[in-house]
């Protein structure tokens, strides 16, 4: 039950058609004190150029063993032979520490380029695996929602099958607009020369007459080959990932190659999955945190002597936490409010928003102090340079962590 939702291109399609007919709903207000990070030396992104990352950990990451109170007494409690000392993490300050297997983000926090947004979530939890990343991204807590908070931006601009790109053989919900759509690539085929591409490029191209629909698919495939080509034409970095490294690795190696070639793509999507830890937690998330800690470092590195690289801002984020005590098989249960990472040479690091209490919990889970439309509204602002009320609807407080 851990893996991505994703969407067929009839599904996509069939979305959009119903999210045109909706109509516009309210959104519920919720917004809590955030406190402001602490001062560092990063520059800020420059409006227009800047360039948005999406990490997705799908399963529910553990937020209390990523971020770790390990100070607390009640962590120590709840967590038991989970739960890891203060000797044990790379310390943060205030009583917190990553895991450790966070050792370059550790640095980069350090060096004052990596926020970490506490608390994080929406109200009244959903604790489906499903619907609770529907809601993340949607942006939309509290009715369904077709279309994403990325793909109601994506409504708003020029059509173009480079502006929002996912590394993976399928569309997340987090890209599908109205009346238009990011574009999936599969990674590890980007190479823009298969061998039914011309085939495919007559199979999609447009005839006189055809109802609005079919011209639509014809489009799809045509927006494919497009993107295809300009991976290609980017050079080996952006169609050939390492494969000697891990799946997320190779995602990042692509948006990399793409960002450094010059490509016009404005939100890059990207994921792993396996955080889904009910049992043998331990060992399982430590192997998945490394994963992240080296491909985040990996791509940041490989972008930081790229003038558009530098703009690049990554946000990792997952469907839920866990709750705050541990289970009978060394594992954590479905929670709700976890820290969501903010990276990159234009971020302010430190913490943004209140450490959730371990001890007023809402039946055993933490009590979110951020909305996450805090958190997209500074995205797109700060970011992508838009009004925020264009993709959540309302405005939502901007926090200061670009």
């Amino acid at each position: 039950m851990s893996e991505p939702r994703t969407f067929t291109r009839r599904q996509i399609l069939g979305g959009a058609l119903v999210a045109a007919a909706a109509g516009a709903a309210g959104y519920a207000a919720v917004s809590r004190p955030w406190q402001a990070v602490r001062s560092g030396s990063a520059s800020a992104v420059r409006r227009g150029e800047g360039i948005l990352v999406l990490v997705t950990l799908y399963g529910g990451n553990d937020g209390l063993n990523t971020v770790i109170p390990a100070a607390d007494p009640a962590y120590q409690r709840g967590r038991g032979a989970l739960a890891f000392s203060p000797a044990e993490v790379h310390d943060l300050g205030d009583g917190l520490g990553f895991h450790p297997s966070l050792a370059a983000l550790a640095r980069r926090w350090k060096e004052g380029t990596l926020a970490v947004v506490r608390g994080v979530g929406y109200p009244q939890p959903n604790r489906s695996h499903f619907r609770s990343m529907d809601i993340w991204q949607s942006g939309v807590p509290d009715r369904q929602e077709v279309t994403g908070w990325i793909g109601r931006w994506l409504d708003t601009e020029t059509p173009d099958p480079l502006r929002a790109l996912s590394l993976g053989p399928n569309l997340p919900r987090l890209l599908q607009g109205a009346t238009t759509s990011g574009s999936a690539v599969p990674s590890m085929s980007a190479n823009g020369a298969t061998p039914f591409g011309g085939a495919l490029a007559r199979l999609d191209r447009p005839a006189p007459g055809e109802p609005a629909l079919l011209a639509r698919v014809r489009q799809t495939g045509t927006d494919l080959l497009a993107v295809e080509a300009a991976l290609a034409k980017a050079g080996p970095d952006a169609s050939s990932p390492d494969r000697s490294t891990g799946p997320l690795a190779q995602q990042l190696d692509v948006v990399a190659g793409a960002i450094t070639a010059g490509l016009p793509t404005r939100v890059y999507a990207v994921s792993l999955g396996g955080f889904d830890t009910h049992a043998g937690e331990k060992a399982t998330q430590a192997r998945l945190l490394g994963e992240v800690d080296a491909a985040l470092d990996r791509f940041l590195t490989s972008v930081s002597a790229d003038a558009r690289g530098r703009h690049a801002v990554v946000v990792v984020y997952t469907e839920f936490g866990r709750r705050v005590a541990a289970n009978a098989s060394g594992g954590t249960d479905h929670g709700t409010a976890g820290p969501v990472l903010v990276l990159g040479e234009g971020v302010r690091g430190g913490f943004v928003g209140d450490e959730p209490s371990l001890t007023d919990l809402d039946d055993g889970d933490l009590v979110m102090t951020t909305d996450f439309r805090s958190v997209y509204a500074t995205l797109l602002d700060r970011v992508l340079d838009v009004d925020p009320v264009t993709a959540l609807g309302r405005p939502w407080p901007v926090l200061p962590f670009v």
